[in-house]
């Protein structure tokens, strides 16, 4: 099976311009293509995951990625799926979230002697003359078209300002300068994206003809991958110090049993004859599922060694109670109140609930134990000695810490 066929089977592509021309290019290893990536923060989310895979298997197949960072496009903000106006980041802050991208992006790709490139469009896009891209690129485009794309209607309602109005414009642009600077033929995205990739094809086919055109292509992801990595806490980040390789491995193990095949289909780098077997796998072998899930996607990660880790761990967690690779919170002196801390407080600063009306809510329900004890007293209180060797809060049945102070 060829690598586009591959795609096929994993349930990867949902749409592209020109099926035989995509087909060809990157089951012949010749594609350049690019997929952005707008650096908000300074750690890639589970929700990048999909977009870092399907890079890594296409240069694994011969075809050459650009991870384009949106140095310039991050200053404007995507409104696509957004309610309100992105919050607005400095230079600065953008360029330390750039170099935090590039490190993560390279346990996926691998960027030695020219096999994929690492560009910002901050390069192009920051020294524009306003007057200047007004009269080259603003004809191309066509208002009412624009504000029939899906991105800008769902914003319409609430208010769309005109700084979010010229992203589109200026991610079209993108693709035509990374066709120019670099040969990028092929463009991949989220169906969030596919209004803005078409216009990049058409202001390459408006500006350059119909020749150049028939070497851009449009490939729109299946859109799973925006919805993974969200939880009542927030992000699943990829860098550890945000979320830990045992949380990490946690997350994909508790998937929803609907989902588990899905994404091994689509995330691991097991062969599909092997995946095809587990498809009338259920009970038990869901858990098994989840557990093959989970290390693959770790190890993908954050190396074997820690997906290991990550897996012995859980495993012990719910067999004897074992904390020694636990996540684990620290409370300081100043937390506690005439020396002890009363349950609700402990488990809201353990992160095990966002809010203490959410963690009065589980104390209240059953859903919290302290050291194996369940506890349901929301008056209950601990002394700080309680803490020297550290106490296990359990919220559910898979949320766990180790309670430190420091």
């Amino acid at each position: 099976m060829q690598i586009y066929e591959e795609l096929q089977a994993r349930g990867l592509i949902a749409q592209v311009t020109d099926e035989d021309v995509v087909r060809n290019l990157v089951n012949e290893g010749k594609a350049v293509f690019y997929i952005g990536f707008d650096p908000t923060a300074d750690s890639l989310h589970v929700g990048h995951f999909m977009a870092l895979c399907l890079m890594k298997r296409l240069q694994m197949a011969g075809n050459k990625p650009i991870a384009l960072i949106g140095g310039g496009t991050g200053m404007v903000g995507d409104p696509s799926g957004k309610t309100d106006m992105r919050k607005m980041l400095t230079k600065e802050q953008i360029e330390h979230n750039c170099q935090c991208f590039k490190k993560q992006m390279e346990k996926f790709i691998d960027f030695s002697d020219g096999k994929a490139l690492m560009v910002n469009n901050a390069d192009w896009l920051l020294d524009l003359n306003y007057v200047d891209f007004l009269r080259e690129i603003g004809p191309h485009f066509s208002v009412n078209r624009m504000l029939s794309a899906e991105c800008y209607k769902q914003r319409m309602e609430r208010g769309l300002s005109f700084l979010e109005f010229n992203y589109m414009i200026m991610q079209s642009y993108d693709f035509y300068e990374l066709f120019l600077r670099y040969g990028c033929n092929l463009q991949f995205g989220g169906d969030d994206q596919w209004s803005n990739m078409l216009g990049g094809t058409e202001l390459i086919r408006r500006k350059l003809g119909k020749d150049a055109s028939a070497m851009t292509i449009n490939l729109l992801l299946n859109s799973e991958g925006k919805k993974m990595g969200k939880t009542e806490k927030g992000a699943v980040w990829l860098d550890p110090e945000k979320t830990s390789p045992f949380e990490f491995y946690q997350y994909w193990r508790n998937v929803a049993d609907a989902d588990v095949l899905k994404c091994i289909r689509m995330l691991t780098f097991l062969p599909l004859e092997e995946i095809d077997k587990m498809n009338d796998w259920e009970g038990s072998q869901l858990n098994t599922a989840k557990e093959i899930l989970a290390f693959e996607l770790t190890k993908l990660v954050h190396g074997e060694e820690e997906a290991t880790k990550a897996q012995h761990a859980a495993k012990a967690l719910f067999t004897s109670g074992d904390a020694e690779h636990m996540p684990t919170a620290e409370l300081s002196e100043t937390d506690f109140k005439d020396g002890v801390i009363d349950i609700i407080t402990l488990v809201h600063l353990s992160g095990l609930c966002a809010t203490r009306s959410e963690a009065r809510r589980n104390i209240q329900q059953g859903g919290v134990s302290v050291d194996g004890e369940l506890v349901k007293d929301i008056a209950r209180t601990y002394p700080i000695d309680a803490f020297k060797d550290g106490l296990v809060v359990k919220r559910g049945k898979k949320n766990f810490r180790k309670v430190t102070v420091k």
